[in-house]
């Protein structure tokens, strides 16, 4: 099962050993920035497994943040960076079979959706987004681009430039911002990546 590869991989990986490690994730942390939200906005990070991302969040003084991802092991490397208090939801789940108890401001997913190769799962994982934005709610989607790798972990990814992937979204929802990013991963290696803000409409 892909749950239990993520569950080895970061078992056995030291965080900042994973390619997909990033010290301050800037590109995601500037998009949210973009969309105007207040600290008392609810913001799921989908698929943030052990980003630094919820660290820099509550250090901007957010107070309703929920993280999701399929290992535990990930969750887990995050929550112990963590105050026990801290304002943050862990969800160990699929986002594919998730039901989220509430509605959300932000949507980020930064390397999840471009693993989803089956238009099937690409459905479905847009339905449970869609359920979950509230209305005028933004979502920041980050996958490799054309040119970016094929592949990672030994999964096949599907890349997108931002026609595609606001094709692939549908006329619901707008393409505020677009940007190409070139990630250098801890062995020196660059990985291009795409990055799409949206808004639902």
């Amino acid at each position: 099962m892909e749950a239990d590869l993520w569950e080895g991989i970061h078992r056995s990986k030291e965080e900042a050993e994973a390619s997909w490690f990033e010290a301050r994730p800037q590109v995601s942390l500037d998009l949210i920035a973009a969309t105007g939200i207040g600290p008392d906005a609810a913001i799921v990070d989908v698929g943030g497994g052990a980003s630094r991302l919820v660290d820099c969040l509550l250090g901007q003084g957010f107070r309703r943040i929920t993280v999701l991802d399929l290992s535990e092991a990930a969750l887990a490397k995050a929550r112990a960076r963590l105050p026990g208090d801290a304002p943050v939801e862990w969800v160990v789940a699929n986002v594919l079979r998730w039901q989220p108890s509430g509605g959300f401001d932000v949507w980020h997913d930064r390397a999840t959706f471009h693993f989803l190769t089956e238009a099937a799962d690409q459905d479905t994982y847009l339905k449970v987004m869609d359920r979950a934005l509230l209305a005028g709610g933004h979502a920041v989607i980050g996958t490799f681009a054309p040119g970016g790798p094929a592949s990672c972990s030994g999964l096949p990814v599907v890349r997108y430039d931002a026609a595609v992937l606001a094709q692939r979204l549908g006329p619901g929802y707008l393409l505020r911002r677009s940007l190409m990013h070139d990630h250098r991963t801890p062995r020196g290696r660059v990985q291009r990546f795409h990055f799409g803000l949206f808004q639902k409409i």
